[in-house]
């Protein structure tokens, strides 16, 4: 592991564990997103800069108001507001087939599912998590900042290239994302799975590649990544005890199982079981370690939870998959970068 890569897992485990404090420093009760935010943000880009942080303060603000007014005059009305979800998800599927606003369709497509599927409960606080999601957005880039000037990157990364694509593979990403995302919100929906807030953001999270074959790989990746993230939740709330809700012991322990998945992470080289280990590990502390609530059972029925989701999902994933391809304007085929 070289100095730049020991640096980035610092800012990742490090804004993350910053938005752990402020969580409890405040009080704040949807304290998720301030967990998870500032490790997809930092995850995902290796070098702060503005573009970034326009996306996800833009991202943040949009999934609001796109919440508000579709879950305020269509949300008793399944008929109407499945099209307007499927056509929000396709806008979020484009800027991520697109490449340049990749990160503003990513953390839009993550937030706008989770709180239109929130928004459909009466009683939970619909307001509140809009505005955390807002608080969190603004507080991880002012984190990721501060983070990129204490502790820049030393070697200056070249962007990846862009990877070549066809106008059919477009539309099949876009066609394949928003209906898988559709299918996975209507799922938690009609099932009404309001306590498996970690099975639907990996639905979402596998769809990432945009491919069935991507989708595959990573669904593999994700399932042993969030075994790790488990067992060590599992393994520091057992060390703690009675004691695990106390935050001024539970922090030092939530840096050290970060920096771990952290490291792994960055010597994958891609989003794999590394990534998926530090957000299992961010969402059961952001969500479940608290003093009123015992995070044993939530992490082992995490598990199990997102063990059925990502089989589920890959089954929907290849058979949405097959079907595009029957048409030649919607046929995915790996290295094809010339016009449909």
């Amino acid at each position: 592991m070289n100095d730049d890569q020991l640096r980035h897992c610092l800012r990742i485990s490090l804004g993350s564990l910053a938005g752990y404090l402020f969580m409890h420093l405040t009080t704040w009760t949807s304290g998720l997103f301030f967990c998870v935010y500032p490790v997809l943000l930092l995850a995902m880009v290796p070098r702060m800069n503005g573009h970034a942080a326009f996306q996800f303060i833009a991202a943040a603000m949009i999934n609001i108001v796109e919440v508000y007014l579709i879950s305020g005059l269509f949300g008793d009305r399944p008929l109407l507001i499945t099209p307007l979800v499927w056509a929000l998800f396709a806008v979020r599927f484009h800027c991520m087939a697109t490449g340049p606003y990749f990160l503003f369709g990513a953390q839009g497509l993550v937030a706008a599912s989770v709180l239109f599927h929130f928004a459909s409960y009466p009683d939970l606080d619909v307001t509140g998590m809009a505005k955390a999601n807002l608080a969190a957005a603004v507080f991880t880039v002012a984190v990721a900042w501060v983070l990129g000037w204490l502790l820049p990157p030393r070697q200056v990364t070249p962007p990846p290239a862009p990877e070549p694509k066809s106008d059919a593979q477009r539309r099949h990403q876009v066609l394949l994302g928003a209906t898988v995302a559709t299918v996975s919100f209507l799922v938690f929906q009609i099932f009404s799975l309001s306590d498996s807030l970690s099975a639907q953001v990996t639905t979402l999270l596998m769809l990432f590649p945009m491919s069935f074959a991507g989708a595959a790989e990573y669904g593999g990746r994700r399932a042993v990544g969030v075994l790790l993230g488990c067992n060590l939740a599992l393994a520091i709330q057992l060390l703690l005890y009675d004691w695990y809700g106390y935050w001024i012991l539970s922090a030092p322990l939530y840096w050290v199982a970060l920096m771990v998945c952290a490291r792994q992470h960055l010597l994958e080289g891609r989003s794999g079981a590394g990534f998926a280990a530090c957000t299992t590990i961010a969402v059961i502390f952001g969500q479940y370690l608290t003093p009123e609530g015992d995070a044993v059972y939530a992490t082992l029925y995490r598990f199990s939870s997102i063990a059925v989701a990502v089989l589920v999902a890959l089954t929907v994933i290849y058979l949405v998959h097959k079907l595009l391809n029957l048409s030649p304007l919607t046929r995915y085929r790996v290295g094809a970068a010339e016009d449909s």
